[in-house]
């Protein structure tokens, strides 16, 4: 049973995606990728052109929207997915785009 709870533990997670990621429909593909992998969090334009996420929910789960992350909508050209797994969760109710 301890097994069990450690596996569905809430993690936290920061990803910085860099490449084409502005103008292509990526924060509303990140969106609908966490919304359908029951993860919470928000996702916003950096002024540098890299696309910030915070995300919240099962550590496989993160990892799975990573892979999503790394292929990106059709339009989309992703160099890299910077991540730094986090010890705070801050309880976000929803995944929003900022």
């Amino acid at each position: 049973m301890n097994n069990q709870c450690e596996q569905h533990k809430i993690s936290s997670a920061h990803l910085l995606v860099s490449g084409q990621v502005q103008g292509v429909g990526f924060r509303k593909f990140s969106q609908a990728s966490a919304l359908k992998l029951q993860l919470s969090g928000t996702v916003r334009n950096l002024a540098d052109g890299r696309v910030e996420l915070r995300v919240e929910g099962e550590s496989k789960k993160i990892v799975a929207l990573i892979q999503q992350l790394e292929q990106g909508p059709s339009r989309s050209e992703v160099k890299s997915v910077d991540v730094s797994w986090e010890s705070a969760v801050k309880g976000y109710p929803i995944f929003s785009i900022m």
